[in-house]
């Protein structure tokens, strides 16, 4: 790891929190004080996160026997979550979270990034953490370590009962709308989120594993509201069992036209078909409201399939969970695949060189994998960002710029590596 002289990596602790939020407000701009941001939550793991210093010249002392002052200065950062169940295509792995990642408008060109990311690398490795996984504040700086779009999402607006398909059982739920608050509805919410996808058995749907996480999640703050209500949350149960939750606020509108209100949606989870249907007619329901804005949801979300003319949603579609292979051969035996492969993957990894090389990967349909090392003719060759990518069974690796080598094996490894339903995160880390 090279770094600038005069430049360290740091273990970051609690007493520098100051330092960090003003570092974090530089690299992501933010209309909230320091004051305002150290009131709420902190959500990442100390022991996880990692700063740069620099030993500047301190201007504001006067020099002392010719020599001049030096001051320490947090000129960038990074932190992962610990994600110990974070769930891909059959399976559940240990993966990082990386998020926080920021350097100081005036320290950029100096290799610190790299000098953050080779560091992150090589914890996962260290830590058993096969993949490490982001959401991109900036794709093009992420595609050049290695991660692949691994995900979308869909944001829809609704129009005020919009006319949805019917489904057996929907009318069987009841529903109740209230003040939302973590002592009343974070168990409630948590175990929702967690049925929901294990039902869909979607990969990439992780929950809030760490206590910091949770907390952060359900702290709402009047700073960050933009001026609407408080968090409130519509809860649908069948038999007095949730089975669906949103998470909302109402912007209320009300020009010479009369009411046009929207319900701003912070997070939904539905364990089936017909609970969404009753979630999604409250929601398109509500009295002064005349549209639903969602947040991200999956690309074949309850929602998509349940509206008449999605169209007049207006759907919008952008990436969500970006993943980059640390283990390779970790990486590929954890998950499983939708037929049988026998496959030898030539893999490019400039940054990882003891992931480059031939692999053999070998799969039963729904069953185990192995993936081991061999002196064998490729049959596709990949670069690691290219199995980022097709990782969590979305994203098509025929499409994703891989070379076939021998005929038809890139259709069959293609194949194998899809999935039957999205991968997606509800939840922004």
């Amino acid at each position: 790891m090279n770094l600038p002289a005069n430049h360290r990596l740091v273990q970051l602790t609690p007493e520098r929190l100051r330092e960090v939020l003003d570092l974090d407000a530089w690299s992501f701009p933010t209309a909230a004080s320091l004051d305002q941001l150290e009131s709420v939550p902190f959500p990442l793991t100390w022991d996880r996160t990692v700063g740069i210093d620099a030993e500047l010249p301190d201007e504001s002392v006067p020099p002392a026997d010719g020599a001049v002052p030096r001051r320490r200065e947090l000129v960038a950062l990074h932190s992962s979550y610990p994600y110990g169940q974070f769930p891909v295509p059959g399976a559940r792995l240990a993966a990082a979270g990386l998020t926080w990642v920021g350097v100081h408008p005036g320290h950029r060109r100096r290799g610190l990034l790299r000098a953050m990311m080779e560091h992150h690398f090589a914890r996962c490795r260290a830590d058993d953490e096969a993949i490490s996984v982001l959401f991109a504040a900036d794709p093009g700086i992420y595609a050049r370590f290695g991660y692949g779009a691994a995900a979308s999402e869909v944001h829809l607006l609704i129009p005020r009962a919009a006319p949805m398909h019917a489904v057996p059982d929907a009318d069987q739920h009841t529903l109740r709308v209230e003040h939302a608050t973590r002592a009343a509805h974070g168990a409630l919410v948590a175990d929702v989120h967690r049925r929901a996808g294990e039902a869909s058995g979607r990969p990439g749907w992780v929950g809030r594993e760490t206590p910091e996480q949770e907390a952060t999640f359900w702290a709402d703050p009047e700073f960050e509201r933009g001026g609407a209500e408080d968090l409130r949350i519509v809860v649908v149960e069948r038999d007095g069992d949730p089975r669906g939750y949103a998470l909302l606020r109402r912007e209320f509108a009300w020009p010479g036209t009369g009411p046009d209100g929207t319900v701003a949606l912070r997070e939904v989870a539905a364990v089936d078909i017909a609970a969404a249907h009753a979630l999604w007619g409250s929601l398109t329901t509500m009295d002064l409201m005349e549209r639903v804005r969602t947040p991200r949801l999956a690309t074949d979300d309850f929602v998509t399939r349940l509206l008449v003319n999605p169209r007049k949603a207006d759907p919008h579609v952008v990436d969500n969970l970006w993943v980059r292979l640390v283990d390779v051969p970790a990486a590929l035996s954890r998950r499983r695949y939708a037929t049988d492969l026998d496959i030898v993957l030539a893999v490019t990894d400039h940054h990882l060189p003891q992931n480059a090389g031939h692999w053999r990967l070998r799969a039963r349909a729904f069953g185990e994998a192995t993936c081991t090392r061999t002196d064998d003719p490729a049959d596709v060759g990949v670069d690691v960002a290219n199995l980022g990518a097709a990782y969590l069974g979305s994203a098509s690796l025929a499409t994703t710029g891989a070379q076939e080598h021998t005929p038809n094996s890139l259709a069959r490894t293609a194949t194998a590596f899809r999935w039957p339903v999205e991968a997606f995160c509800s939840w922004l880390w």
